[in-house]
């Protein structure tokens, strides 16, 4: 029985339950079948991964008071953060990663970061 390629079509030579041809056309077909969720899933850790650079660079010391339009002006998106936590007070931090901030009064962020 010949098989062929699931990706070009081409006819496989070797182990009977081989699928593709050649290494390239199995990262193509897998590339390909995974491209969409890929993509949605790059672009959120690029944001992510953005947001933390921006704490990290605004936070070096590990605690600090700055205003919204400085985050802002670097790029911050603050829809994406990767958790939250709520003090017994009722205060909710935001985090991306080990880096967090706290929404204060009057537009400005408090930056920390957690040990």
């Amino acid at each position: 029985m010949e098989k062929a390629c699931l990706e070009c079509g081409e006819k496989i030579v070797g182990r009977t339950d081989k699928k593709f041809c050649s290494d390239y056309c199995r990262n193509s077909y897998n590339n390909n079948l995974n491209k969409d969720s890929k993509n949605m899933v790059r672009n959120v850790n690029n944001l992510l991964r953005k947001n933390y650079r921006i704490l990290q660079e605004l936070n070096p010391d590990g605690k600090i008071k700055l205003p919204k339009s400085r985050l802002a002006a670097k790029g911050f998106n603050f829809d994406y953060v990767t958790s939250t936590y709520t003090t017994k007070a009722g205060k909710t931090y935001y985090f991306v990663y080990d880096q967090g901030y706290l929404p204060l009064e009057g537009e400005f962020f408090a930056l920390v970061k957690r040990i």
